[in-house]
Formats: C-alpha cells, sequence, structure tokens
C-alpha cells in the first residue's frame, strides 16, 4: 500500500505535503498538469509542466514492464518499488530525474497533489485498472494522459 501512496502523490507514506491558499486548491483543473518521460543514459527524466499556479507535490516511479508489457496496476502500486524521486515542484515546467535506473523496460507514472487542510487535488499518471483505486481516496483525482509512459534504458 505504500507504493500506492507513492504513485497518488506520495501524500501518506512519504508525508509530502504543501501549503497552498483554499481558493487555488479549489481551483484546480483537470488539465492543471502534465508529465512527459524520456530514458536518458541511465536514468528516466519527467519534465512536469505545473499551470496550477501553486507549487504542488510530486513524484516520479518506475516499474519493470519486461517487453514493454504493462504489468497489472496492483503489481505497479505494490510493495517494493524502489526507483523513485520526489519533492516540490513550481508554476512551470520542472524536471524530476530518477537516477541510476537497471538496464530494461519500464512503465513510468507520476503523481502530483496540491494539498490545503481537508482539501487535496491529484493528477495521477492514467494506468490500466487505476480507477479502481482512485475510487478508495477521498480527494479529487484526476488522470494524466502522459507522453512516453513505457521508457527503455540501454
Amino acid at each position: 500500500m505504500r507504493i500506492f501512496a507513492r504513485t497518488t502523490g506520495v501524500a501518506a507514506s512519504a508525508a509530502l505535503l504543501l501549503l497552498v491558499s483554499p481558493a487555488s486548491a479549489l481551483a484546480a483543473e483537470p488539465g492543471d498538469v502534465t508529465y512527459s518521460f524520456t530514458a536518458v543514459g541511465s536514468s528516466v527524466e519527467n519534465t512536469i509542466t505545473n499551470n496550477s499556479g501553486s507549487v504542488i507535490t510530486c513524484g516520479t516511479s518506475l516499474a519493470p514492464a519486461p517487453d514493454g508489457v504493462l504489468p497489472p496496476v496492483g503489481e505497479v502500486i505494490g510493495n517494493g518499488q524502489s526507483l523513485y524521486t520526489g519533492g516540490e515542484v513550481p508554476a512551470g515546467a520542472t524536471t524530476q530525474v530518477v537516477a541510476d535506473v537497471p538496464a530494461g523496460t519500464y512503465v513510468a507514472l507520476a503523481s502530483c497533489t496540491l494539498t490545503e487542510g481537508d482539501s487535496t487535488t491529484a493528477w495521477i499518471s492514467d494506468y490500466p485498472g487505476l480507477d479502481e483505486f482512485l475510487a478508495q481516496i477521498p480527494w479529487t483525482s484526476y488522470t494524466v494522459e502522459q507522453a512516453s509512459a513505457i521508457v527503455t534504458v540501454q
């Protein structure tokens, strides 16, 4: 379940929260955040474009996808994932880098959250079967169609 928290904004297990005005959290829109993944050497880069107007907290993670085949969502958000980075992302474009990635094919996922008091908005990489898990969390959640979700590290 800890990885589920990572893929949903790292809000629970990593306790990554940020302070923004309540008006900003209420004004969040589905298209405010986008992701674009690329493999560069032994790293995977995620360019996050934040058009929310607020600082958000984001995480980028990788899960094995042998031969480019997406594993079931339970394996991606289950325990054991270790290729991960996260932090605050201001308005505009920011690149998160997962470094020292072993050679292989991976599915790259990201999530960002905007939190103030009881109100949390999350932008989460779209993934087959994810809706079942998102229905269990009491947040406003938007799935993000990201570019280059499958990456190959040589």
